[in-house]
């Protein structure tokens, strides 16, 4: 994948979701479908739910269902893609500037690279500096204002993009092959309809 998730990260070094990170639970009016069916899976997440439901039986454990599995299956997923990146000398954060830059075929300010990528300022301005050192990116002054820098790949940078990228959606593809077209395009929608949610309620908050 070529785009963070969802939320500014200052550093290049995101933490790995844990088995807890989203497994609180809430107050429920006796426990939803979802937690009635845990017993039955045999993932990690499953065994979380069961945890809780013997410690804290009266909370609904069914958010956690969803969102526990989201989360684990994001940190799995990213292990894997993040090995042709170790081998490149690339962080995750610099490759999403890297893929922000080829997708959008064209020059990006460091303002946009933020917008784009759901970093701070701060942290594209570091990423900016080791990739143009690195000759990957290259930037090129605003002739009507010196304050303005306009970011583009070099060759180097694009061949780089352009090499890894396949073997990320080979693995992709291969990952959801369990899945039929029917299933995949579901999942895709409900994971579509649930994140432009959160991206609307972020959108509100920074209003």
């Amino acid at each position: 994948m070529t785009a963070t998730q969802g939320q500014p990260v200052d550093g290049d070094d995101a933490g790995e979701p844990t088995g807890d990170d989203e497994m609180r639970g809430r107050p429920a009016d006796g426990g939803g479908t979802a937690s009635r069916g845990a017993a039955a899976r045999g993932d990690t997440v499953a065994s979380v739910v069961r945890q809780w439901r013997a410690v804290r039986p009266e909370l609904d454990t069914a958010p956690m269902e969803i969102i526990g599995r989201v989360n684990r299956c994001a940190a799995l997923l990213q292990q894997a893609e993040d090995a042709p990146l170790r081998r490149a000398g690339l962080t995750r954060a610099e490759f999403d500037l890297l893929g922000a830059l080829r997708r959008t075929g064209h020059e990006l300010t460091p303002g946009e690279l933020v917008r784009e990528t759901f970093s701070s300022g701060a942290a594209v301005t570091k990423r900016v500096k080791h990739l143009t050192e690195r000759g990957l990116v290259e930037r090129r002054g605003d002739a009507r204002d010196r304050r303005v820098a306009h970011l583009r790949l070099t060759e180097a940078g694009r061949a780089l993009v352009d090499g890894i990228m396949p073997e990320q959606l080979a693995y992709e593809s291969a990952v959801l092959a369990a899945l039929d077209a029917d299933r995949q395009g579901e999942l895709a929608d409900l994971l579509g309809e649930l994140l432009s949610r959160l991206e609307g309620r972020m959108q509100a908050l920074r209003i």
